[in-house]
């Protein structure tokens, strides 16, 4: 059981504060101000939404300070300046990805300083498989893990569109006091990556009416719904490609409020005119949001958000292995493992 505060490193894919990334600035305020608890932020300067655990290696990663103010926005500068009237704290802004922001954070900025990194508050879920894989909320919670610190990554899933602000405050409380209870009754994971800890958890809230009402939302442990996508992308014609860039949104996964431009997307292009086309990340959402909880499986993350509870998933940062007991049967011997077959 961990005593004191933490010392925690804030990060998100959603970037700074603004209409695609409404949560951050609201979450800190109150770890701050009603937890006193010591805060470093550092976060992508621009939206990093469905880009995983990517380093973009061949970056130069380039740092400005961001001054958050009372009403939400803020001010940036590239070198460090004492806070102005109305300025509540100096962040980091970096250009580079979620993960990228976690390894720079905890390795060059404040080495030996944190001991627990929280990725979000997402906007969007980031329940079943086909969403946490590609998760920039997710990734820099792995990247955290990686390097042996304690890891939550938070999402607020969208239900109404647009999400009333009156749900913001009860969803920052819950999910403080759901951090702060992992942080004091961390899991034992024998396969952990330190000390036989869990190395992350992903935290799913519904942000939904329930949240201002005396009993609050049920929160279950629940497991990572195994699903599959499909196309992620529509094709259109090159003529269309600078009005995509403008009305693309740029939120999390079911946040994705603004119509695509469909007049003219060709569902089943010719493969002959494929060079002739332009693409825009447009996925069909039908198959993973919105589902009745009983068509998921009983348990899962998706059935959890689904039944308006909150999910917690403890997770390991690494690709999960199949049983596979036919290759790796009990009391076997390395040479059992060997290939027979010459290729």
């Amino acid at each position: 059981m961990a005593s004191g505060r933490p010392r925690v490193l804030l990060t998100n894919d959603d970037g700074p504060p603004g209409p695609d990334s409404p949560y951050i600035f609201g979450l800190f305020k109150y770890l701050t101000e009603q937890l006193g608890w010591d805060v470093r932020v550092v976060i992508p300067s621009s939206q990093k939404s469905w880009i995983g655990k990517a380093y973009q290696i061949k970056d130069i990663i380039r740092g400005r300070f961001y001054y958050p103010r009372e009403d939400g926005l803020g001010e940036t500068s590239d070198s460090p300046r004492p806070l102005k009237e109305g300025e509540v704290a100096e962040w980091i802004l970096l250009d580079g990805t979620p993960a990228t922001c976690a390894n720079i954070a905890l390795h060059n900025l404040y080495p030996g300083e944190i001991n627990l990194l929280l990725s979000g508050p997402n906007y969007g879920r980031n329940t079943s498989a086909a969403f946490a894989l590609s998760s920039g909320t997710i990734g820099a919670s792995l990247s955290s893990a990686l390097s042996q610190v304690r890891s939550i990554a938070l999402s607020y899933g969208t239900v109404k569109r647009p999400t009333p602000e009156t749900y913001f405050e009860p969803a920052h409380v819950l999910s403080a006091r759901i951090i702060q209870h992992l942080w004091e009754n961390w899991d034992k994971d024998q396969g952990g990556l330190q000390n036989g800890e869990v190395d992350l958890y992903s935290v799913n809230i519904p942000m939904i009416e329930e949240l201002l009402s005396e009993e609050g939302l049920p929160i279950i442990w629940t497991r990572i719904w195994r699903n599959t996508y499909h196309r992620l992308f529509k094709a259109h014609s090159p003529g269309l490609a600078e009005e995509l860039k403008r009305t693309t949104s740029q939120a999390g996964p079911d946040s994705m409020n603004t119509p695509s431009s469909d007049s003219e997307a060709q569902e089943n292009p010719s493969p002959a005119n494929v060079g002739d086309l332009v693409f825009k990340f447009s996925p069909d959402m039908k198959d993973f949001i919105n589902l009745p909880p009983s068509s998921l499986p009983e348990g899962s993350d998706s059935w959890a958000v689904e039944k308006g509870w909150v999910s917690v998933t403890p997770l390991r940062a690494g690709f999960g292995e199949p049983p596979a007991e036919n290759l790796f049967a009990a009391g076997g011997t390395i040479q059992d493992r060997m290939w027979k077959l010459k290729l």
